[in-house]
């Protein structure tokens, strides 16, 4: 069976001292990079909030106040360092890299494009992907996003929790059980 790896949004603006940083959001990144030094996958993808700088990304970017479910402060704006990736995540071992977010609310990773106008989905089954693992930030958001969308197209899905950071426990507990009743595998470490 192949197997792929997902990285969802492991960005500065999504760790410690970032717009919208998480709690343990570098130790992820580092955590990931050293996963991928020990295990093997046919493809490594990694997904990237890549929001536009000159308006609210339909609603996303707050006005006033965020709300923190649906607004929230302008974070990971193209070309900015907020939405490099971090850099403690071994980028050069990332064969497709995603876009999400251009303009408009995204939270899955498969509702991003490469640079070429791949969707994710068009790119794991032209690899023939038949499992994927999910790691990265946030669980309770953009992780569960993508990790819920991996599994309604077909594909067998495994959240690595260990290699993930989240808003906070309760919300992530909450997260996990939502991906458990949807059928996702959900394991400490792989």
């Amino acid at each position: 069976m192949n197997r792929a790896l997902l990285i969802v949004d492991v960005q500065n603006d999504f760790t410690e001292g970032g717009a919208l940083g998480t709690q343990g959001g570098a130790a992820a990144a580092a955590a990931i990079t050293e996963h991928l030094r020990t295990h093997a996958y046919d493809l490594v993808a990694a997904s990237r909030d890549w929001h536009d700088g000159e308006n609210d990304n339909g609603g996303h970017f707050a006005s006033g106040e965020p709300d923190f479910v649906d607004t929230w402060p302008a974070h990971c704006v193209a070309g900015t360092e907020g939405a490099e990736y971090h850099p403690a995540l071994d980028v050069l071992a990332i064969d497709v890299h995603i876009k999400k977010g251009q303009g408009k609310p995204a939270y899955s990773a498969f509702e991003g494009t490469t640079d070429d106008g791949e969707t994710l989905d068009e790119v794991l089954e032209e690899q023939g992907i038949e499992a994927l693992d999910v790691v990265g930030i946030a669980t309770d958001y953009c992780v569960k996003a993508s990790a819920l969308d991996a599994a309604l197209a077909g594909l067998k899905v495994r959240v690595i929790d260990g290699l993930t950071s989240a808003v906070s426990p309760e919300s992530r507990a909450t997260a996990l059980d939502e991906l458990r009743d949807a059928g996702v595998e959900v394991v400490a470490t792989a």
